[in-house]
C-alpha cells in the first residue's frame, strides 16, 4: 500500500494527494512537518534527508521531492492517461510542471507570507503589491496557452495541470485584487468540477 507523509496544508503534499485521489490509490497519509514535526527523526531522514515533504512509500520504494513523485505515480498507475507516452507529450508536461515554480509562485508566495505571516501594522505593502503584479504577468503567459484548450496539454487532464492548478488554487483564495484572465478561469472552473480537487488541493489557507 501507498503511505504519503505530509500535512494537508502543504502545498507539496496537495499535488502527491490530488493525485492519489484522482487515481483512486489505496494509500494511507500520515501527518509530519509544520506544526507535526517529525522530520527530524532517525526513521524520516533515512527516507528524506532533506527535511522535508512529503514523502512516499510505495510497497518499499521510497521517493521525495513532490514533482518526482507526480511524475512516478502517474508514469505507474496513469501511464496513457497522467502521463503521456510519448516522448515530446511528456517532455511537455514536465515544462509545464516545472514552469510555476520559476514563474508564478516565488512571487506569489512572497504576497502570500506579506499577507498571511506578517501582521497588518508590519507589512511591506509595496513589496506584496510588486509580487503580486508579476505573479498576474506570469499567469498570463498560461491564460494564453489555454486559449483553445481545456486542459494544459489538450482535451484531457494530464500530471501537466498539477502544480499550476495548486498555485491557481491560492491565486484563487487570497484575498486579494486580481485581473481577468477568463482562459486560466474556465480552465481552473474545470478543476473545481473534479472531486480529488476540492478535497486535496482546495485546503483553506492559514
Amino acid at each position: 500500500m501507498l503511505k504519503v507523509w505530509g500535512r494537508t496544508n502543504s502545498i507539496n503534499v496537495q499535488k502527491v494527494m490530488w493525485l492519489v485521489g484522482e487515481l483512486d490509490l489505496d494509500h494511507e497519509r500520515v501527518d509530519v512537518g509544520g506544526p507535526f514535526g517529525g522530520t527530524d527523526t532517525p526513521e524520516y531522514l533515512g527516507m528524506n534527508p532533506t527535511k522535508r515533504i512529503p514523502t512516499i512509500d510505495d510497497d518499499g520504494f521510497t521517493l521525495w521531492e513532490s514533482h518526482a513523485i507526480v511524475r512516478y505515480l502517474s508514469k505507474k498507475y496513469g501511464s496513457g492517461s497522467w502521463c503521456p507516452n510519448d516522448a515530446g507529450g511528456h517532455a511537455r508536461a514536465d515544462q509545464w510542471m516545472d514552469w510555476p515554480y520559476n514563474a508564478a509562485y516565488p512571487n506569489l508566495i512572497t504576497a502570500f507570507l506579506g499577507l498571511y505571516r506578517v501582521a497588518e501594522a508590519d507589512r511591506d505593502n509595496d513589496a506584496i503589491s510588486k509580487a503580486l503584479h508579476l505573479c498576474a504577468k506570469e499567469l498570463l503567459v498560461l491564460d494564453a496557452h489555454l486559449e483553445n484548450r481545456n486542459f494544459i496539454l489538450g482535451d484531457t487532464i494530464s500530471m501537466a495541470d498539477i502544480p499550476a492548478g495548486c498555485v491557481t488554487y491560492r491565486w484563487n483564495a487570497m484575498n486579494i485584487e486580481r485581473p481577468e484572465l477568463p482562459h486560466l478561469a474556465a480552465w481552473y472552473a474545470r478543476l473545481e468540477e473534479r472531486p480529488a480537487f476540492r478535497e486535496h488541493a482546495m485546503i483553506p489557507l492559514q
